[in-house]
């Protein structure tokens, strides 16, 4: 066994960690009160070489793998949830390119996004079915060379501001998953348009909207793998990124362990600080516990992908197991913090909206127990 990263695992490390001290911190608090989407920081990571990392060298990316990807995530989500939402719901975009498009699909629509600042979306879930991806009601009609992509499209990061967004529809309603498609869908294709979601609960730097399809275009040649292979790429898709989001989830954590052992340190009561508490020092103690434990998990099953081998259960666990210890920590954070963690002043209250959304993207963690007991009684 090696726990160790490599020098430039490291050093990558190091640069998302400065990164978020210098461009995302001091930030954070005004774009979750503006609601806005903050494109300045987008075009510096693409700067400096945090977005869409994994885009393949063939296509004139980086090429990292899927831990490196995950350390990124993990120092992003410490600042701001919500930005670290923007920059990997764009790998979450490229995502099934990766996994289902030819050489020359990757090249011509991922090389663009390496020549400027873009992002990129995955659309898969609607108004009424969640998580019921093989009961979509989003249409594709095959007319000549064309497909004519008809329905709405909900909770879409970036939905609006890709540059591309891989559309999942149905061919027939009735026909469950066999009937699934993967389109590649332009931001300026006729017909398309974005919805923003406003008043989210957390991660409100982050844009989400609703798409609809009216009589959208796309050729042919836009379509990732064959008909019926949609429902597949997404489920590889989703396999593969809810481990950044165990990531971020862990990165949550961190911030809220350093700010409830900053302010433990420097609240006094009863002629101490509070820090001299064992039942602050407790909490602390649990914060920590899942943080390292976390890590483990998902840097593993980042491992495993980074190797070719099988990991949605891993991933699976990982997501579900440290989205809830990040919701837990940051809500141990606020009970540190006493009145002052209600409240604005101190970043806490922030952590705990960002966290509870790491429950549900990505398949709620009801789904990732469902994941993770089917592969028990397989």
């Amino acid at each position: 066994m090696e726990f160790s990263l490599t020098d430039e695992q490291r050093q990558l490390q190091q640069l998302a960690r400065d990164f978020t001290r210098r461009e995302i911190i001091p930030i954070a608090s005004e774009y979750d009160q503006k609601e806005e989407m903050p494109w300045q920081v987008v075009e510096k990571a693409f700067e400096v070489g945090l977005l869409n990392v994994g885009i393949p060298d063939h296509a004139g990316g980086l090429g990292l793998g899927m831990l490196d990807e995950c350390l990124i995530g993990e120092e992003l989500a410490y600042g701001c949830m919500g930005i670290f939402t923007i920059l990997m719901a764009s790998e979450l975009g490229i995502t099934p390119l990766l996994v289902g498009a030819t050489e020359e699909q990757q090249k011509r629509f991922l090389t663009p996004l390496t020549e400027k600042p873009g992002l990129a979306a995955f659309a898969l879930s609607e108004p009424n079915n969640g998580s019921d991806a093989a009961a979509m009601h989003t249409t594709a009609v095959l007319d000549g060379d064309e497909w004519v992509i008809n329905g709405t499209k909900m909770w879409i990061s970036n939905g609006g501001a890709a540059e591309l967004t891989v559309v999942f529809a149905t061919t027939d309603r009735q026909g469950g998953h066999r009937a699934s498609v993967a389109l590649v869908v332009p931001k300026d294709a006729p017909g398309f348009s974005a919805n923003k979601i406003k008043h989210k609960m957390g991660q409100r730097a982050s844009l989400t909207s609703e798409l609809v399809f009216e009589n959208v275009r796309v050729p042919r040649d836009n379509q990732l793998g064959g008909l019926g292979d949609g429902f597949k790429i997404a489920m590889k898709t989703l396999d593969k990124t809810r481990i950044p989001v165990a990531a971020g989830s862990v990165g949550i954590a961190r911030r809220a362990l350093d700010e409830s052992v900053k302010y433990a340190r420097a609240r006094e009561a009863f002629g101490k600080p509070i820090a001299d508490f064992q039942a602050i020092q407790f909490k602390l103690a649990e914060m920590a516990m899942g943080i390292e434990t976390g890590r483990l998990i998902y840097q593993k099953a980042a491992w495993l992908v980074d190797q070719g081998q099988p990991h949605g259960f891993e991933s699976a666990i990982a997501k579900a197991y440290c989205s809830e210890m990040a919701f837990n920590a940051a809500n141990e954070a606020i009970q540190v913090h006493g009145g002052y963690g209600y409240v604005g002043e101190y970043p806490v209250e922030k952590l705990l909206r960002d966290s509870k959304l790491n429950t549900i993207y990505e398949g709620t963690n009801e789904i990732q127990r469902v994941v993770i007991s089917r592969a028990l009684l397989r």
